[in-house]
C-alpha cells in the first residue's frame, strides 16, 4: 500500500447515534485501545487521515492535527475508512482495492475502499451509504483482501475491545516508538514498562505488570504514591499524581488521581481528586470535582442497561460505568449510578443524577436547567487555554451547532 495514502474516515449512520460523544465529534476521533480510530487506521496503513465524513452536523469539527473535514470531491486513490473497525496496529497487507475484516461472528465486513475515481463528498452526508455499495461501485465485486481488526457495533465496544486491543497495542508502540525500559526495581510482574523520552517517574511508586504492559508516552509524569497496573497506556504530558490505576488508555494532557480502572480518556481531562472511575470514557475537556465517583457493577452482578437515542438497551456487558461527553463537569461528592449517560457540556452538581443527563444541562438537581451557551463558551475558552489550547471560530461555531441539536427527550 503507498506509503503517503490519503484516509477519509467514514461515520455510517450507526456511528452518528453513538451518543453522547456523537453530538461532539465524529466516531473516527474516538480512543479505541490505545490510540484514536484514526491514528490506528495511519499506523497500519503509513497513510494520512486527511478528512472526516461525518456529514453536516461535524463540518467544523477541527482537532489538533486529526482529520478535517471533507469538501467537494474527494480525489481518486483515497482511501475511504470506516471508522467503526478498529484495524490493529501491524502494517496493512499489499495494495488492495478493497480491505475486510471480520466481525464477532466471522462475517467478512467492508472496512475501506479504494476510490477508483473522483467521488463527491455529498455521497456520504447522510451516513446511509455501506462501504459494501460503494466497493461495487467502484470496483465492481466486494471480495477484497483481510485485514485483522474490531467492529464497534455499540458504543459500548469502547469497553469490551479494551482489554483485547490494549496489551498488544503497547507492544507495537514500543517497538516503532523511541522508547526504554523501566529497570525492575520498579516493577513487579512479566511485562515491560517502557518509558517515552522525557517521562518521568518520581520514587515511591509501583508498575504492576501482572496483567499486562505499561506504557508511558513522551513527557508523562508519575508521581510518587502512585501504583500503575497493566495494560495501560499514558498519554504524552499526562500526569498521574497518586492512586490505583490500571487496565486504561489514557490521552495526552490528563491528570489523574485516586482509583481508575478500564476507563479510556480520550485527553485533555482532568480527575485531580479521590473518587473511583470505573468502565468509563472520559471526552475532552471533562472535569471531575473531588470525591466523583462511578458504579461500574449493579448490586445483583447482571448485565448493565445503557440509555442510546433509540431507548434503553440491555447491553449484556456486566461492568460498565459513566460515558462523560466532552466538556462535562461534576461537582464534588457526585455519585454516578452504573451505565450513566451525561450528555456533552453537562455541567451537574447535586449528589446523585439520574442514569442519564440531557447535554449542556445545567444544576442541582433533575429537572435541570440549560446551560447559557454563550456562558458555556466562554467556560471552554478559559479551560482550553489552560492546556494552551485556542477555542478557534471553527470549533465555537461547531459547539454552538451541537448545543442547537442537543437532545432532551430523556
Amino acid at each position: 500500500m503507498p506509503s503517503r495514502v490519503s484516509l477519509a474516515l467514514y461515520d455510517d449512520a450507526i456511528a452518528r447515534r453513538f451518543e453522547p460523544f456523537a453530538l461532539t465529534r465524529p466516531w473516527s476521533t474516538m480512543r479505541v485501545g490505545a490510540l484514536l480510530v484514526h491514528e490506528r487506521w495511519a499506523h497500519a496503513t503509513g497513510g494520512t487521515a486527511r478528512w472526516h465524513l461525518a456529514g453536516r452536523a461535524q463540518r467544523d469539527f477541527r482537532e489538533g492535527d486529526g482529520p478535517h473535514p471533507a469538501r467537494g470531491t474527494l480525489p481518486a486513490g483515497t482511501l475511504i475508512v470506516h471508522s467503526r473497525c478498529a484495524v490493529t496496529l501491524e502494517p496493512a497487507l499489499p495494495d488492495a482495492p478493497v480491505l475486510v475484516c471480520r466481525d464477532r461472528d466471522g462475517t467478512l465486513r467492508v472496512a475501506a475502499v479504494r476510490l477508483s475515481a473522483p467521488e463527491p463528498v455529498a455521497t456520504f452526508e447522510d451516513g446511509t451509504l455501506t462501504l459494501d455499495a460503494l466497493a461495487r461501485r467502484h470496483h465492481g465485486r466486494r471480495r477484497g483482501v483481510e485485514m485483522t481488526g474490531h467492529w464497534c457495533d455499540h458504543v459500548w465496544d469502547v469497553f469490551a475491545l479494551l482489554n483485547r486491543l490494549l496489551g498488544d497495542d503497547i507492544a507495537t508502540l514500543a517497538r516503532v516508538m523511541p522508547v526504554q525500559m523501566l529497570a525492575q526495581g520498579h516493577v513487579l510482574g512479566p511485562h515491560p514498562v517502557w518509558v517515552a523520552p522525557g517521562a518521568t517517574i518520581e520514587p515511591l511508586t509501583v508498575f504492576d505488570t501482572t496483567a499486562g504492559p505499561v506504557l508511558l508516552d513522551r513527557d508523562a509524569r508519575v508521581q510518587a504514591f502512585s501504583r500503575v497496573s497493566g495494560p495501560c497506556y499514558v498519554g504524552a504530558s499526562t500526569v498521574v499524581s497518586g492512586g490505583r490505576v490500571g487496565g486504561s488508555a489514557i490521552g495526552p494532557w490528563c491528570k489523574v488521581n485516586g482509583e481508575v480502572s478500564a476507563t479510556v480518556w480520550l485527553g485533555y481531562a482532568n480527575k485531580g481528586h479521590d473518587g473511583f472511575v470505573g468502565h468509563s470514557v472520559l471526552g475532552r475537556w471533562v472535569n471531575l470535582g473531588a470525591g466523583t465517583t462511578t458504579s461500574n457493577l449493579k448490586n445483583t452482578y447482571g448485565p448493565v442497561a445503557l440509555w442510546t437515542p433509540d431507548g434503553l438497551v440491555e447491553t449484556d456487558q456486566q461492568f460498565l460505568g459513566t460515558l462523560f461527553g466532552d466538556h462535562v463537569k461534576t461537582g464534588i461528592g457526585l455519585r454516578l449510578t452504573t451505565g450513566c449517560v451525561l450528555g456533552a457540556g453537562a455541567n451537574v452538581v447535586d449528589r446523585m443524577p439520574p442514569k442519564v443527563v440531557a447535554p449542556f444541562a445545567w444544576g442541582g438537581g433533575a429537572p435541570y436547567s440549560t446551560y447559557a451557551v454563550d456562558k458555556f463558551l466562554v467556560t471552554a475558552e478559559r479551560v482550553m487555554a489552560r492546556r494552551q489550547v485556542v477555542l478557534d471560530a471553527a470549533t465555537r461555531r461547531h459547539l454552538h451547532a451541537a448545543f442547537g441539536r442537543r437532545w432532551t427527550d430523556v
